[in-house]
């Protein structure tokens, strides 16, 4: 059974970083493509970054120059690093790796940027 474990949440002031990790098991990681999301308070839950197996990563024009997704096969964990952090950036993000047969998901971490 796919498990995916999310850290490294938390508080920040503006102009601040995060960096999110997801851990992955009971997966062939280096198959898969990965996918950070968010979901802000009353908002649809929304695509932020993507690592597919093979080619280039991705993010969204939203966070575009701020953000980066990364991977690290061998330790089954994708990284988000997050820079320049906005209010407007505040939510719960979530890990995730689609399937043929079904979408997996994390329990989230939450991150507040706030003055």
């Amino acid at each position: 059974q796919v498990q995916l474990v999310e850290s490294g949440g938390g508080s920040v002031q503006p102009g601040g970083s995060l960096r999110l990790s997801c851990t992955a098991s009971g997966t062939i990681f280096r198959d898969d493509t990965l996918a950070w999301y968010r979901q802000a308070p009353g908002k649809e839950r929304e695509l932020v970054a993507t690592a597919p197996n093979m080619g280039p990563s991705n993010v969204e024009d939203s966070v575009k120059g701020r953000f980066a997704i990364s991977r690290d096969n061998a330790k089954n964990t994708v990284y988000l690093q997050m820079n320049n952090l906005r209010p407007a950036d505040t939510g719960v993000y979530y890990c995730n790796i689609p399937k043929w047969n079904a979408q997996y998901w994390g329990q989230g971490t939450q991150v507040t940027v706030s003055s």
